[in-house]
């Protein structure tokens, strides 16, 4: 993209930007710790293999692609972008046979292994998130087939053929994609893709993906806190790019544009985003250094004035030095000394510098502090700081855990919502009625509809479902904003989707539209399983003083609710 400085600067970003640590092996660790990595190497081999037009590249592009396939479902950036990259290089007229070589090794070989993947299977020909690979390969056949008539053909015959062929080509392209479509030999795009384009979507149609605190649109602190003074250079490094625009700097500005709005609809594509970040920055800083850090000043008009008539009064030797000179700058492409540009004085570069250092230095800080605070614990073990500045560790959720794997029988069914499935499975070793790989929305549903409906119409339900236990998670005394009840209206939602005449997110609200837990609290709310397993003895707790929920900063009644079927018959923990 630029020079070894500016690729040092990047490795050094991203190995201690926020925004990728989250996910790598160093923070919450995911097949996102190898997806990142294989993503910006299977880009890395990309940009060579168009470069160079290699075949060897751009095979291997592909099996690293094929790699990426089987880590992580978000392989679709890559199977879209590398397609975008070409189509615009296409448009802008820089169509060449070492774009040509490299897309159809990378496509070919790319294509067929990750039909390997079982989930993957027949879908790279067979729905619409993979129609665009197909398709600009198919428009690189004609674009390449058009070159070799172009050299054969008279210039005028030859447009004439082209536009007419083109023409017809694409009505029967799209005819062909329609009737397609309609017969369902392709898919049509996923619940996931429209949930990019409209950030509503998710939350009318598909709730179970909205209710995902990492599908949520990204607030502008989350910029800030993943990216810290990238953010700022970012800008900088795409507009120096756009200066020059060499084929391998359109794939970055393209990857900037996609990956900015994409992290701007989702938390979760940040991580996408960031390795652009990195690269962008890089470049800007690295520019501004080469300027600052160079020791040759400019020389001034009058100096260079000064300079010309000196020479004018040299003998041969000297002016054929001159013209070799003259000759040795025309070669490196440097500009003659006297228009160069540059920064007069020490006192200048030495402020810029520092200024730099300065703020690289807080960005490590930045960096440390974020990896530290957010990325060091476990997400089974809170933290906080008490009055005195100590730490307090809240340690509830695992000393439930063990709770239940000490009391309960081996076999014993849990019902709680599926954020905590694989925490239950894994330090409790209970099975659970759903957890976080439960694919069928039926199943999370069901869930929602017990913890939303009344107790005896619940208590059918979780026997059917040989429940035993009801885990239910409440922050009130703590003020633990990640509580059961802060997500109840989302497993409200699901089985509204499943159950519309059952249960109805309207009810839980007042006549004026509030969703409250208070005195104030609809009815349908306080007979629901979720507020009365939450507030259950809760008032207990303050021998007769106000009721305080810490957690949403509400007084509640000082007579709670009583359990009448799960009190006598199950557990709530």
């Amino acid at each position: 993209m630029k020079d070894k400085s500016a690729g040092l600067l990047a490795a050094s970003f991203i190995a201690i930007a926020p925004g990728y640590i989250s996910r790598s092996v160093a923070g919450s660790y995911d097949n996102e710790a190898i997806a990142i990595f294989l993503l910006m190497f299977t880009f890395y081999l990309w940009i060579k293999a168009m470069k160079e037009g290699s075949a060897f590249f751009g095979t291997l592009a592909g099996l690293f692609y094929f790699y990426m396939v089987a880590a992580w479902g978000g392989y679709a950036f890559i199977t879209n972008m590398i397609p975008l990259h070409v189509f615009v290089l296409i448009l802008m007229g820089r169509f060449n046979y070492r774009m040509y070589v490299g897309y159809c090794s990378w496509y070919a070989i790319g294509t067929l292994a990750s039909m390997q993947v079982p989930f993957v299977g027949f879908q790279p020909v067979k729905t619409s998130e993979h129609m665009a690979a197909l398709g600009i390969f198919g428009l690189l056949q004609l674009v390449a087939f058009s070159e070799l008539v172009r050299s054969h053909v008279h210039s005028r015959q030859f447009q004439i053929l082209l536009r007419s062929a083109v023409g017809l080509l694409a009505v029967i392209g799209v005819a062909l994609g329609a009737l397609m479509t309609a017969k369902g030999w392709i898919a049509p795009w996923t619940g996931r893709f429209y949930s990019l384009w409209d950030t509503e979507y998710a939350k009318k149609y598909i709730p179970i993906i909205a209710s995902v605190s990492e599908h949520q649109p990204t607030a502008w602190p989350s910029f800030f806190m993943d990216l810290h003074v990238l953010m700022f250079l970012f800008p900088v490094g795409v507009f120096l790019l756009f200066k020059e625009m060499r084929d391998e700097h359109v794939f970055v500005v393209i990857y900037a544009v996609v990956g900015s709005y994409f992290a701007g609809v989702m938390v979760r594509l940040m991580l996408t985003l960031t390795p652009v970040v990195c690269v962008a920055a890089a470049i800007a800083l690295s520019t501004l250094l080469d300027v600052y850090v160079d020791p040759v000043e400019p020389i001034e008009e009058g100096e260079a004035a000064t300079g010309s008539s000196e020479n004018s009064n040299t003998d041969a030797t000297g002016n054929a030095a001159k013209k070799a000179g003259k000759k040795t700058d025309a070669s490196t492409g440097s500009a003659p000394a006297a228009n160069r540009a540059g920064i007069f004085g020490l006192d200048t570069r030495m402020l810029t510098v520092a200024n730099v250092i300065l703020l690289l230095s807080f960005f490590v800080h930045h960096c440390t502090w974020v990896t530290s605070n957010a990325y060091s614990s476990p997400s089974v073990i809170l933290s906080s700081k008490n009055r005195d500045g100590s730490l307090h560790i809240i340690d509830d959720f695992r000393e439930a855990y063990y709770w239940l794997r000490q009391n309960t029988a081996p076999d014993s069914v849990i019902c709680s919502w599926w954020d905590y499935g694989y925490q239950i499975a894994g330090m409790a070793d209970r099975p659970t009625l759903v957890d976080n790989n439960t694919w069928n929305n039926t199943h999370i549903a069901t869930v929602g509809k017990i913890m939303g409906s009344p107790e005896e119409k619940a208590y059918p339900i979780l026997r059917k479902h040989d429940v035993e236990y009801v885990l239910v998670i409440f922050g009130g005394l703590l003020a633990y904003s990640g509580d059961d009840i802060n997500k109840f209206l989302w497993m409200i939602r699901i089985a509204q989707g499943i159950w519309p005449d059952e249960i109805q997110e309207k009810n839980y609200f007042t006549s004026r539209g509030e969703y409250k837990l208070d005195h104030d609290a609809t009815p349908t709310m306080k007979e629901s399983v979720m507020y009365k397993t939450s507030y259950y003895r809760f008032a207990e707790m303050f021998q007769g003083h106000p009721v305080q929920d810490r957690a949403r900063g509400v007084t509640l009644p000082s007579v709670g609710p009583t359990l009448d079927y799960l009190g006598r018959k199950l557990l709530v923990l």
